[in-house]
């Protein structure tokens, strides 16, 4: 099937089976001719579906040059760019819109995620292959255990469906653990309704000690003492708060840093 060996460095597992690349490719919602960009194709075993649908103008993007060899010798006809996504100013591939598809390397994946969120207003749609973790964790809703940083940023931006579960045999070489494919769709947020650099912080910041009450886990941001910390909310855990909370905590706290 290929002379690509996998690289455990680039996190690389490559898919073996047809069926379920399939369904990924098919997972990506396109009712018009769209720039698409998919991340470390490897042996391409996703990109020949994706050339397959005349609705995707596909782009590739891969890191690995034993990878890249590959590709422009089996599929000559995809563009494919030999870099590091997490590097590339990704306005000099589309300029405008374009949605993410790949089976991403599971020690980038939250980077990819971070970056992507850099270039919202450019991604309208991302259909993803993760570790199966990270996947619940970004799909969960406030008020369950994996609820965390990534479920708040991503989910104040994009509406996230978990699809499906991939098992580990279908890889070669097989991971560790189980991964999911998911898929992310823009909302109609433009702007949060708050200083969106102190939201990230907020969360952050938060979640970095999710046992502690909000009370105990923010007062590094606001000296303890403050007055706005008899709001009920500060008795809360911080997966018990959704996207629109504390979006609410980010302008209380906002207020009491500009009257220290």
């Amino acid at each position: 099937m290929t002379q690509v060996r996998a690289k455990k460095h680039l996190g690389q597992h490559f898919l073996r089976d047809l069926e379920v690349a399939h369904r990924i490719a098919t997972s990506l919602p396109l009712d018009s001719r769209t720039n698409v960009l998919e991340i470390g194709p490897g042996t391409g075993v996703l990109t020949q579906f994706l050339l397959q649908n005349p609705l995707a103008n596909l782009t590739a993007i891969e890191l690995d040059s034993e990878s890249v060899v590959y590709l422009n010798k089996h599929y000559p006809d995809l563009k494919v760019i030999e870099a590091d996504f997490l590097k590339i100013d990704l306005k000099q591939i589309f300029p405008d819109k374009f949605c993410i598809i790949g089976n991403f390397p599971y020690n980038i994946s939250s980077q990819i995620f971070f970056k992507m969120l850099e270039n919202k207003d450019s991604i309208p749609c991302l259909v993803g292959m993760i570790q199966k973790e990270v996947a619940e964790r970004m799909a969960s809703k406030e008020g369950n255990k994996t609820y965390g940083i990534l479920s708040v940023l991503m989910q104040a931006f994009y509406s996230i469906e978990y699809l499906f579960t991939v098992h580990e045999h279908v890889f070669d070489p097989p991971p560790k653990v189980k991964s999911a494919v998911i898929r992310l769709t823009r909302n109609d947020v433009s702007k949060l309704n708050c200083n969106e650099i102190l939201f990230k912080t907020v969360v952050k910041t938060a979640f970095n000690q999710r046992r502690k009450t909000m009370r105990n886990s923010l007062k590094s941001l606001v000296d303890k003492t403050n007055i706005m910390f008899t709001d009920p909310i500060f008795d809360k855990r911080p997966e018990q708060l959704n996207v629109t909370a504390f979006i609410d905590l980010t302008n209380m706290i906002e207020v009491a840093m500009n009257n220290k």
